[in-house]
C-alpha cells in the first residue's frame, strides 16, 4: 500500500509541475517529485534487501530532492531568470491532454507488462510520467523549465528502472552519475544564458 501511494503521489507532483506558472514552484515541485523517488528507492532497497538501491535512494535524496533544485533556485537569482513561466499550452487544452496521455500510455504499455513480474500498473505510470515530462519540455520556452522537464524525464526513466527490473543496480548507478552529468549541463546552459543577457 505504501509503495502505491508514492507511486501515485510521483505521478501527482508530475501533473502539477506541468500546470505551475511560476519558476521557484516548479523548482520545488521537482524537488518533492525527486524526494518521492527516493523513497521509492528506499522501499524497494528494503523490500529487496538491496544494499546498492538503499545506497542509490539516499543518492538520489541528497543530489535530485535538494542538490540540483538548490543549484537551479541560486542560479536563477544569480542571473535573474524569468519568473512568470507561463505555458504556452492553454489549460483548457492541458486538462483534455494530460488524460489522453494517460490512457494511451496504459493501452501502450499493456503489450509490455504482461512479461513483468511485478505490478504491471507501476511500469504504465512510470511510462506516462515520461510522455507528461516530455510534454513539460514542450510547454516552456525557457531555459530552466526546458531543463527541469529533462531532469523530471530522467526521474521516470529512473522509476521506470525500478517498477519494471526490480532495481537492477548497474541501471540505478548510471541514473546517478547521469544526474552528476545533467548537473553540469545545468550549470553551462545557466551560464550561456548569463553570458547572451551580458
Amino acid at each position: 500500500m505504501g509503495v502505491d501511494f508514492f507511486i501515485g503521489l510521483f505521478l501527482a507532483t508530475l501533473i502539477v509541475s506541468l500546470f505551475t506558472s511560476r519558476l521557484y514552484r516548479l523548482i520545488l515541485w521537482y524537488s518533492m517529485n525527486s524526494l518521492v523517488l527516493g523513497i521509492l528507492a528506499l522501499l524497494t532497497g528494503k523490500a529487496l534487501d538491496d544494499k546498492a538501491m538503499l545506497i542509490t535512494g539516499i543518492a538520489t535524496l541528497l543530489i535530485k530532492a535538494v542538490g540540483i533544485p538548490y543549484l537551479l533556485k541560486n542560479f536563477s537569482e544569480k542571473f535573474h531568470f524569468v519568473r512568470q513561466i507561463q505555458p504556452e499550452i492553454k489549460v483548457h487544452y492541458a486538462i483534455i491532454l494530460i488524460p489522453a496521455i494517460l490512457v494511451f500510455t496504459f493501452y501502450l504499455s499493456e503489450p509490455i507488462t504482461h512479461m513483468i513480474n511485478g505490478n504491471a500498473n507501476y511500469v504504465a505510470v512510470s511510462i506516462s510520467s515520461l510522455f507528461l515530462s516530455l510534454l513539460l519540455m514542450m510547454e516552456h520556452r525557457y531555459v530552466a523549465p526546458k531543463i527541469i522537464g529533462f531532469l523530471s524525464m530522467e526521474n521516470a526513466l529512473f522509476l521506470l528502472g525500478i517498477t519494471a527490473t526490480g532495481g537492477m543496480p548497474m541501471l540505478v548507478e548510471l541514473g546517478i552519475f547521469f544526474d552528476l552529468l545533467m548537473a553540469i549541463v545545468v550549470m553551462n546552459l545557466l551560464f550561456h544564458k548569463e553570458e547572451e543577457h551580458s
